[in-house]
């Protein structure tokens, strides 16, 4: 089916080039999500991700900071950035997911391929285009959609191009951007998601409920009451949530040792983090690393996709 003439789309239809090891790897699913599947907090990939909402509206969530989102938005996560969708409450919404991994470097190529991944590092790398550029862009999409229904020999190979196509017209056009965060928040959860931003940008730094009352100037107490009901976490766990989602992505990307990947990430005292740790986890961190840790590439090369963390 047509999606208000813009972008094929099928429930529970997916396309899969390649395996999540593999140099080059892409996942389109196409599928439907409702409030009640929520993720409770926020969560990281290894490989690059688009979320592309095809209902109304919906919220994304980067670093701690929320982002309203509407039909055919494209939201580029870049790995390990810590991120989650939230949809509304009634008719479930329609959306693509786009996970993938390029090289970093191709011979005979200089650096095109990094700087088409630039775009995804932007502060907020959601982008909303002109019906005229959206046609374009979900062209390839489209394309995509139908290429992946044949048996050609020919068919991986097209359907990456097709998506580096998609990707270059993106990158091109990316000062043609026309999204704002039309927020509709109130006053109050403006200034939770402050902190809760506020929190992802200094996790490595001593935090606590009376050091960020302090900064944004607010009584301990009321912040307190107000953050656990607007996020759902006490301040405390937001914390720890978020310190522990950084932990998790040193131990599934590198070999540093587990006691040095403590520190870094806003952890002073060992025994707490194992503690925090499990609890958060439900495992070790010795445990989790032999469950989720990617291999490692040579130098130079670039570090292969992997799971979602969640």
């Amino acid at each position: 089916m047509m999606v208000q003439n813009l972008a094929l789309y099928e429930d529970k239809y997916y396309i899969r080039v390649n395996e999540e090891n593999d140099t080059i790897f892409y996942f389109f699913d196409y599928d439907v999500r409702s409030a009640d599947i929520n993720m409770v907090f926020q969560h990281f990939h290894t490989f690059y991700e688009l979320c592309i909402p095809l209902c109304p509206s919906a919220v994304h969530f980067i670093e701690g900071i929320p982002y309203e989102i509407r039909a055919f938005d494209i939201v580029g996560i870049s790995p390990n950035r810590l991120h989650k969708t939230q949809y509304p409450a009634g008719k479930p919404c329609r959306r693509l997911i786009v996970q993938f991994n390029l090289p970093a470097q191709v011979p005979g190529f200089s650096d095109e391929y990094g700087q088409l991944m630039e775009i995804f590092d932007r502060e907020v790398p959601i982008f909303r285009f002109d019906p005229e550029l959206q046609k374009h862009l979900f062209g390839r999409l489209n394309d995509i959609y139908r290429l992946a229904q044949k048996t050609d020999p020919m068919r991986n190979l097209i359907i990456h191009q097709k998506f580096v196509e998609f990707l270059i017209l993106l990158f091109l056009n990316r000062d043609s951007n026309i999204y704002s965060n039309e927020s509709g928040l109130s006053e109050l959860e403006k200034k939770v998601y402050a902190v809760a931003g506020y929190i992802h940008a200094h996790y490595p730094e001593e935090l606590s409920l009376d050091s960020l009352a302090r900064e944004f100037c607010i009584s301990p107490s009321y912040l307190s009451h107000r953050f656990s009901e607007v996020t759902g976490f006490s301040v405390t766990d937001y914390i720890q949530m978020t310190r522990v989602r950084n932990v998790q992505a040193l131990l599934v990307n590198t070999r540093i040792p587990i006691t040095e990947v403590t520190e870094p990430c806003g952890f002073n005292c060992f025994s707490q983090f194992n503690r925090v740790f499990r609890k958060h986890i439900g495992m070790s961190p010795s445990q989790y690393r032999k469950l989720n840790q990617l291999p490692v590439p040579s130098a130079g090369e670039p570090a292969p996709p992997g799971r979602t963390a969640k």
